[in-house]
């Protein structure tokens, strides 16, 4: 297969593009000729990552809240009505709760990052499964960020790694679903990009044994990189499931 071969570059909407991984996917796919939609709660974070990107790049700015059903439709008539339809979704906003013991961690938060994480990529997924199945050529690509926490849980993070593990469900049905209408849905698994979230780690992150043990990160292109390359694959191919890494974090054998 040559370059020939592969599909031009389409639109692709991006949650969470604010920083870190979504800025880095965002950005990657820009620098490809994507056209990209930015979406994310700070409209000043969104802003800066559209002045990373290269001279000549097609991105449009929508702030959303996606665990908000009005802003997620918003979200995607944004899109059509900017550039005409929409080839990829990359579901990437999520959020954390406090580090806290299983039994302390109140309703409030558990509800919050259920909301974000779980109902907020379902809402995403629905709406981008809607404009995929209408337009014309049918057809398009979801990519979900599973994390690492959507295979093997950390301490004190029963909240998070619930709705990662439910992500892979939703991934899974995604692929079954979409399958009738050229809709590839597959999964990326990330483990210890450097991004804000991820800055303690080099002070320390409490491990299965109760140890506070500082834990080898990666750059975060590397995950732009990757979610470029599952974007880019002809119709007829998926990645259903990927995990990057930092090689030497605790993984294999985690626990």
């Amino acid at each position: 297969m040559t370059a020939s071969d592969l599909p031009a570059p389409g639109v692709a909407v991006v949650t969470g593009a604010g920083s870190g991984i979504g800025r880095a996917a965002a950005l990657a796919l820009a620098s490809r000729g994507w056209a990209v939609v930015l979406a994310g709660r700070r409209a000043e974070a969104l802003a800066a990552t559209r002045a990373q990107a290269t001279e000549g790049a097609r991105l449009l700015v929508q702030p959303t809240d996606v665990a908000d059903p009005a802003q997620v439709e918003t979200l995607f008539d944004a899109a059509v009505a900017a550039f005409g339809r929409v080839d990829l979704l990359f579901n990437n906003a999520g959020t954390g709760a406090p580090p806290v013991p299983l039994e302390d961690l109140s309703l409030e938060d558990w509800r919050r990052v259920v909301d974000v994480n779980l109902t907020g990529a379902f809402l995403c997924l629905q709406a981008a499964f809607r404009r995929m199945k209408a337009q014309t050529p049918q057809g398009g690509r979801i990519i979900n960020n599973g994390s690492i926490s959507a295979q093997v849980p950390r301490p004190r993070s029963v909240a998070y790694t619930a709705t990662k593990h439910a992500m892979t469900g939703l991934t899974r049905q995604a692929s079954l679903d979409g399958r009738a209408y050229g809709i590839a849905c597959g999964q990326i698994d990330i483990g210890n990009a450097a991004t804000e979230m991820t800055a303690r780690m080099s002070r320390g992150v409490l491990q299965a044994d109760g140890r506070l043990v500082p834990e080898p990160t990666m750059d975060v292109s590397a995950v732009g990189e990757a979610v470029a390359y599952m974007a880019g694959l002809p119709p007829d191919a998926n990645v259903q499931f990927m995990t990057v890494m930092a090689t030497a974090m605790p993984f294999i054998g985690r626990g």
